[in-house]
């Protein structure tokens, strides 16, 4: 038998996937005692509620639980993680929802927020707050305390839409969606230089960096890390600075925020990819004070996850949601507009190129 374990997606390792071929001597048994049998703490029940939800493959068809496997099947499986053997507990911490049924919850992460418990952050996050907010939702099959499910996340310093499964499986659901690819995501990030097109679109694989464990690297001949693919357009140029939208065709930990490091475009004001400090523009005292005082305004990278589109999990419509720019991300890009409309744009002689040795310093 022949057996691999993939973790899907950058918000971020939420869920797994699991590809089981069949020997060629199996014995024919249901699919549900297979699986249970073959897969270590997963639950009869958890793999039941993956099949309703059309997670559970055979030979790239859905599957009942109680169909029969044969010699030579390939069986995926896509399942959420399971909850930590942790106490979490609920805090008061405010949470903008943009929709709620009793399926799924919609909101707007707030920049600054962790979106769930783990090393050195066990309170404060996300999670705390849906138990707080929605403890009395639905206990979840196998859970022994009701809980809201993560699907995907955003980075502490992102913004943005986010939408959260309140039954197992709607989770279940979602997670396919996230896994297959079928959800759109779309973000508005502000990053350091102008584009000579409109549009592109950014491949590499991406992984952790050997030299710095906390973030990601860029592995363009894919030797290492997952494949990704970011494809971006330009929304409004400021001469130095330019807003883009970003849409994720992967999704890797880090991934806009890398793959715009890799191609020169740092995300503006992100500290761990190197767009913290003037990278482009003038060598004059007065703009590099500008710049500082932009950095004050959003002390933060500046991204936000500006749209999400989903099927519903029980419906199957499909949904769109949106969250305005929030005001640090607003106000910095007025302080850009106001900038970019006093100073001549024909007279680049004072103008400095991107800091190309720093950029491959980073990489």
């Amino acid at each position: 038998m022949e057996q691999e374990l993939d973790i899907a997606g950058e918000e971020q390792e939420l869920y797994e996937h699991h590809r089981i071929v069949c020997d060629p001597k199996q014995s024919q048994i249901r699919l549900d005692k297979f699986l249970f049998d073959r897969l270590a703490n997963t639950s009869r029940n958890r793999i039941q509620v993956a099949a309703k939800a059309g997670n559970v493959l055979v030979n790239g068809k859905s599957a009942k639980p109680s169909q029969k496997v044969k010699p030579g099947d390939e069986i995926s499986i896509v399942l959420p993680y399971p909850q930590r053997d942790v106490e979490i507990l609920p805090e008061n911490i405010p949470l903008e929802v943009l929709y709620e049924d009793d399926h799924i919850l919609i909101i707007n992460k707030q920049a600054g927020l962790v979106v769930h418990p783990g090393h050195g952050n066990w309170t404060g996050t996300l999670v705390n707050a849906l138990l707080f907010h929605f403890g009395k939702l639905p206990s979840t099959p196998g859970a022994e305390i009701p809980r809201p499910g993560l699907v995907h996340r955003l980075d502490k310093d992102t913004s943005g839409v986010m939408v959260i499964g309140k039954t197992e499986e709607a989770l279940t659901h979602l997670a396919r969606q996230f896994f297959d690819r079928t959800s759109d995501r779309r973000y508005n990030a502000l990053v350091w230089g102008d584009f000579a097109e409109e549009e592109g679109t950014i491949e590499g694989h991406i992984g952790r960096s050997v030299k710095d464990r906390t973030v990601q690297f860029v592995y363009p001949d894919g030797e290492q890390g997952k494949a990704a693919l970011t494809r971006w357009k330009v929304l409004e140029r400021f001469r130095y600075i330019t807003l883009v939208e970003c849409k994720l065709e992967t999704g890797r930990t880090h991934q806009i925020r890398v793959h715009m490091q890799w191609s020169g475009h740092p995300l503006f004001n992100d500290a761990a990819y190197g767009g913290d400090r003037v990278l482009k523009g003038t060598t004059f005292t007065r703009y590099r004070q500008f710049v500082e005082n932009c950095f004050k305004v959003i002390p933060r990278q500046a991204l936000h996850a500006r749209t999400l589109d989903i099927d519903h999990p029980i419906t199957g419509k499909r949904m769109h949601f949106e969250s305005p720019l929030p005001a640090d991300m607003q106000a910095v890009l007025e302080k850009w507009r106001n900038y970019t409309a006093v100073k001549p744009m024909e007279n680049d002689d004072d103008e400095e190129p991107l800091d190309k040795q720093a950029l491959n310093n980073m990489k």
